[in-house]
């Protein structure tokens, strides 16, 4: 490799830790007033002092719900309202929960409603039917615990939605339901990271799931950079060249992540890129990590999601029998929005045996995920179909939900592009806007006088005047230079004008005071 190609690749992992540094500089933990007593390990009386804790505890950060989110909820107690765009959590501006779904809840939460005879009055057939069939999955009673992979029945369920959706067989004895596909995830990297010398890939921006985690278990975010001109598409020849340099200096590079569609940014990835990064994964022996959960939100034609297992079937050998790969789903994000339930799934292929019986040990220590999020996750992948009593009002609120996604991915990115000194690619999926700020050099003089970054220093700012929690770019790592922040296209479309016209007002007091 060249002298400046390593110059390069130094440089960006270089700036990635320095700009987390400094968006969370306020964070870090004050030295002890008194020295530790001998013997009992305590500091200033307490054993658990900050000072004494995990170092990778210490380190890690999570920019959701990191400063922006603490003053907002500062805010909210003093009596401000606030628009929570922070996180994609549907619900909580107001999405509505589906019918069906709630309704067979109901039942499997309090059976004996399903005793009474007015029960098939107040539901349709169907969902007394459906909720019959759900409780003997779960043993019984929403209660009881279930295998520490989940349910049997619904895990059969979710590789029948996977054979659905992709033409390829699906186990079930592969797939593992989870507390959100957050513990997913973890569950992955805490299995992949041996010491701080495993590096897992990860895209920048990035959510901030993966950096914390892999600082939690001890591991080294090793970053590839997105490339915004290109609607935040891939470049698989410098991931490559970053491979490359960092195994030269010792590192073992052990897995790639991608999310598709893309948080923060949007994107939704073509089948070439997903080409280039199976590829990739085979030359470089990379466990592939698929972060999926927007799989259901898509608002354009040109670029449909398609799966990375459905890639890897359609390259066939040797990609299709040798690519492991790991792939995540949940209820949380499409129309159903059920954040609060925390459910969600990882499909595992191409994983050696012995790897999945070590995952299963990990699973075991929680005994079982919660069954409130399996029952969802039944709902998800096993909807009503043509003919029942439901399917019609189930089709109309999902089909309506999603063309009101759609709407407001297209206000919400028209309203930046009309912005001076503000540009965003459109929202090809996904539930954000992830805006490149112009910011002036007085502006970011304002900042660094307040010790924040720039964006930190914009976002607060609109927050205090307007009450809309956004997250910094900072927070998900970005080029340096540049500036951006993320924001939900989440709130509801009766609220949508006058969210865009609250930004829209911020944005031309902000630039008149620094301007």
């Amino acid at each position: 490799m060249s002298a400046l190609l390593l110059q390069t690749a130094r440089k960006s992992r270089s700036l990635w830790a320095s700009s987390f540094t400094r968006l969370y500089a306020a964070a870090a933990v004050p030295e002890a007033t008194t020295s530790s007593s001998v013997g009992t390990g305590k500091v200033d009386g307490k054993v658990l002092h900050p000072s004494t804790l995990n170092p990778n505890l210490l380190k890690a950060q999570y920019a959701v719900r990191g400063e922006l989110y603490n003053k907002a909820v500062e805010m909210a107690a003093a009596g401000k309202e606030i628009i929570y765009t922070n996180v994609g959590n549907p619900q909580q501006l107001g999405e509505k929960p589906i019918t069906f779904n709630r309704q067979v809840q109901a039942l499997v939460s309090c059976p004996s409603l399903m005793d009474d005879p007015k029960a098939v009055e107040l539901f349709p057939e169907d969902v007394v039917t459906r909720a019959k069939q759900c409780l003997s999955q779960l043993s019984g009673a929403l209660g009881a615990y279930t295998d520490s992979r989940g349910s049997m029945g619904i895990r059969q369920e979710v590789a029948e939605f996977i054979e659905r959706r992709d033409g390829v067989p699906a186990n079930a004895d592969n797939i593992f339901l989870t507390d959100g596909a957050s513990v997913a995830v973890r569950y992955l990297l805490n299995a992949a990271i041996r010491d701080e010398n495993d590096a897992i890939l990860v895209p920048i921006p990035q959510y901030p799931l993966y950096s914390a985690s892999i600082q939690l278990y001890g591991g080294t975010l090793l970053p590839y950079y997105l490339k915004e001109e290109k609607g935040w598409g891939m470049d698989a020849e410098s991931i490559r060249q970053s491979i490359h340099e960092a195994r030269a200096n010792g590192t073992n590079v052990r897995a790639i992540v991608f999310i598709n569609p893309g948080n923060p940014t949007g994107q939704c990835m073509t089948a070439s890129d997903l080409e280039d990064i199976v590829k990739l994964a085979y030359d470089e022996g990379l466990v592939l990590l698929a972060d999926e959960v927007y799989q259901p939100n898509v608002y354009q034609t040109e670029k449909p999601f398609i799966s990375a297992k459905k890639t890897l079937a359609g390259m066939g050998a040797p990609y299709n029998t040798e690519v492991e790969l790991a792939s995540f789903h949940t209820v949380s994000k499409g129309v159903m929005g059920e954040c609060g339930l925390r459910g969600g799934y990882v499909e595992l292929v191409n994983m050696h045996e012995g790897t999945i019986d070590q995952l299963y040990k990990a699973a075991s220590i929680n005994l079982s995920p919660n069954t409130t999020g399996q029952l969802s996750m039944s709902l998800m992948t096993n909807p009503p179909k043509p003919g029942d009593a439901s399917y019609p009002l189930w089709k109309k609120e999902m089909d309506e939900g999603l063309a009101s996604l759609t709407r407001r991915a297209h206000v919400v990115t028209d309203a930046f592009n009309a912005l001076e000194g503000v540009s965003c690619t459109f929202v090809e999926g996904a539930m954000y806007a992830f805006p490149k700020l112009e910011l002036t050099e007085n502006a970011v003089a304002a900042a660094k006088a307040a010790g924040k970054t720039p964006d930190t220093f914009y976002c607060l700012s609109l927050l205090e005047d307007t009450g809309i929690v956004t997250v910094p770019g900072a927070g998900f790592g970005q080029e340096e230079g540049t500036f951006h922040m993320r924001t939900t296209i989440l709130p509801q479309e009766k609220e949508i004008e006058k969210f865009v016209k609250l930004f829209a007002d911020h944005h031309k007091k902000f630039l008149a005071k620094y301007g």
